[in-house]
């Protein structure tokens, strides 16, 4: 039950037991965060105990930062540690090897397909633009959602692509399933957020295969990582969508209330929409042709 016929621990009972010290982690490493912003924001209560926590947050940006990265943080520290010494795997192993300049292409591929579908949104009338082009307005909320977001990048590109498919890989599973298990698991993982819908669930699963390929293909986690970092900051803190139903923080403004939610996505964010669908799909032939390119 709990070994295969090489007498080696079934991947699925690996994965679950990463999975399970990830979230003990990431609520240990949270902890001070929330410790903290329970302390000051009492003031705000006016003696109400019931704390309306996501606009406690929204009130001190940084200890949302100390809080959800700090968790993120220790949810990565987990997943490493478990890599190197019940693995016995080395970080180049687990994936951080190759160029960065595949970082690069996928920083450039995540922005490039959000502000895609920013701009077709906007130009068919979808979505209300309500500050001018011309004047984003930066906040503290642009700083330390970035910093954020790039410790959502990696620690769920070492989870769910370096630590779940290596862990796959080693005990000889099919590509195939090794890909499908990766995505489903990545989008149960956010089966939880707010305003979730059965096509947002989808799209988490389309991306997540997308971000397997990108891994498969370049044997790096260089690529996904970049693509997740500014799918997801150029979705919130950019354009003012809710990325993956959480709160935005846009240097734009929108309003997706006249549009077509099969488009926009609605409360959920660009991820519920049929755009961010052709978009994944269009993701997979650039990712493609990247890596021919580079092979040349």
């Amino acid at each position: 039950m709990f070994k295969n016929e090489a007498n080696q621990v079934r991947a699925g009972w690996l994965i679950f037991l990463a999975f399970v010290a990830m979230f003990i982690a990431q609520q240990i490493f949270a902890l001070p965060g929330a410790v903290l912003l329970a302390f000051i924001d009492f003031p705000f209560q006016d003696g109400n105990y019931d704390m309306d926590i996501m606009a406690a947050f929204d009130r001190h940006p940084w200890i949302f930062l100390l809080t959800q990265g700090g968790g993120t943080v220790g949810g990565m520290l987990a997943t490493v540690l478990l890599w190197r010494f019940v693995n016995k795997g080395t970080l180049k192993e687990l994936g951080f090897r190759g160029p960065l300049k595949d970082l690069g292409f996928g920083l450039l591929l995540g922005a490039a397909s959000i502000a895609i579908i920013f701009f077709i949104l906007l130009a068919t009338g979808n979505i209300t633009l309500l500050n001018s082009l011309t004047k984003p307005e930066f906040s503290v909320f642009s700083l330390s959602f970035l910093v954020m977001f790039i410790f959502v990048g990696f620690s769920e590109e070492i989870f769910f692509r370096g630590y779940v498919m290596s862990t796959m890989e080693s005990r000889g599973n099919p590509k195939w399933l090794i890909y499908v298990v990766s995505a489903v698991v990545f989008s149960l993982a956010h089966g939880m957020n707010p305003n979730v819908s059965v096509l947002g669930l989808i799209n988490i699963a389309l991306v997540g295969i997308l971000f397997a390929y990108m891994f498969d293909a370049t044997k790096s986690l260089w690529l996904p990582i970049g693509y997740h970092i500014t799918w997801n900051y150029f979705q919130g803190n950019v354009f003012g969508f809710a990325v993956s139903g959480l709160t935005p923080h846009g240097m734009y403004t929108v309003s997706v209330e006249d549009g077509n939610a099969w488009l926009t996505g609605g409360a959920f964010g660009l991820e519920g929409g049929l755009l961010a669908t052709l978009l994944i799909i269009l993701g997979y032939f650039a990712t493609r042709m990247y890596v021919k390119m580079k092979s040349e």
